[in-house]
């Protein structure tokens, strides 16, 4: 595959504010937000099929769509901001300052768009990319000012603007809420030497390369899944249909990826607040899918309301950010929805790598994209008990 050509790269700002209020506000960030400071930036996209006809004047409405679609989302056209305090401490907030997206026009010539189906700084970055048949629209956008159901609805309603719409049919709701007796801002203290321990728990991971597979899950699967995994089980409370896919998900991996039986294996589900399954190898094995299906659902049953305003007022006394490192280390994890993104390291400190998980192109089915260790990858692929239930 050919290297991608830079074309332009410019700022693009709101066009004109509908709520003058906003457009000179600052939003203070809750623990949602402030834990996800040095997480990686939701990167996602959408490939289309080049019109005929497509031009310098495309990519220049796609700016103009862009500009009028920030009106309706200033925080995506602001910057994150910092104060540091007298006790050393630090707060952040968004500045709804209109500073503006980057927006990067490039050209990957000789790319189609089969050769992608088979494998103090802005808060929204664009990139629109030409294909040689294809327009491949990228975004990243920081994770601490939005969450997958977010991302999407800013995606979703700049091709609203750039269908002739004069406003998006669902405004965001820009407020953050705070649990009560919260003093803003937020401060946080970071060691002396923070840069380093940073350093240390990235690289904790070990880096392994890895492979990619995409494997689709119809909805009859998926509902066989799930009948299997209820069917296992004597329980009042049914298994959902992610809880049955994830857990054949994960047994499929340690099955494939040869960990002892006697070591043990953690499932951490991380969406706003982590929870964790942990049992050992053989026992995950052994037990059946309805088994693990249970225990995922019992995990997440616990995360009452109670739980939750306890896991706010204890993060607002004493802070801790996630990296890579202390979210991955001894675990697989997942993140997000079966819409959004689904990551999984491994078992130990390496990480095996990554899923992705979307709905599939028929309703009620699910597209699972794998980042494997290859061995790992070609043990699913060749094991039978887990490709009947995928359909090639």
């Amino acid at each position: 595959m050919r290297g991608i050509k830079i074309i332009s790269t410019s700022t693009v700002r709101a066009a004109a504010s509908h709520d003058i209020e906003f457009s000179t506000r600052k939003i203070e960030l809750t623990p949602w937000d402030l834990q996800l400071l040095l997480m990686d930036p939701i990167q996602k996209g959408l490939l289309f099929h080049k019109p005929n006809t497509f031009s310098q004047n495309n990519t220049q409405r796609l700016k103009t769509s862009l500009s009028r679609t920030l009106d309706f989302f200033p925080p995506l056209s602001g910057r994150l901001a910092t104060i540091n305090h007298h006790d050393n401490t630090t707060s952040f907030f968004i500045n709804c300052n209109n500073a503006g997206a980057l927006f990067v026009h490039s050209r990957a010539d000789g790319v189609t768009v089969s050769d992608i189906n088979d494998t103090v700084y802005p808060l929204l970055a664009v990139q629109v990319t030409e294909l040689a048949d294809g327009i491949f629209i990228g975004c990243t956008i920081n994770h601490t000012v939005v969450d997958g159901t977010s991302f999407w609805h800013f995606f979703n309603s700049w091709s609203e603007i750039s269908r002739g719409f004069d406003r998006v049919s669902k405004p965001p709701v820009l407020n953050r809420w705070f649990l009560g007796g919260t003093n803003l801002p937020i401060r946080i203290s970071f060691p002396n030497d923070h840069n380093k321990v940073l350093f240390d728990e990235i690289m904790d991971i070990e880096s392994q390369p890895l492979k990619e597979r995409v494997f689709h899950f119809s909805k009859e699967s998926i509902a066989q899944l799930k009948a299997k995994a209820n069917a296992e089980i004597d329980s009042n409370t049914p298994i959902s249909s992610l809880q049955a896919v994830l857990a054949y998900l994960w047994r499929s991996i340690i099955r494939c990826s040869d960990t002892h039986p006697d070591r043990e294996s953690s499932y951490r589900l991380l969406i706003v607040q982590a929870g964790t399954v942990t049992m050992k190898a053989g026992e995950l094995l052994e037990r059946g899918l309805g088994f693990v299906a249970r225990e995922m659902n019992k995990m997440v049953a616990l995360h009452t309301e109670e739980k939750i305003r306890s896991f706010l007022e204890s993060w607002v006394q004493e802070p801790k950010l996630l990296t890579e490192g202390n979210m991955a280390a001894e675990a697989l994890v997942t993140n997000s929805s079966p819409r959004f993104n689904v990551t999984c390291p491994g078992s130990g400190n390496k990480s095996h790598g990554k899923i992705t998980v979307f709905s599939g192109v028929e309703e009620g089915s699910i597209d699972i994209e794998t980042c494997l260790l290859a061995e790992t990858l070609e043990a699913m692929g060749n094991n039978s008990e887990f490709m009947e239930a995928v359909t090639l």
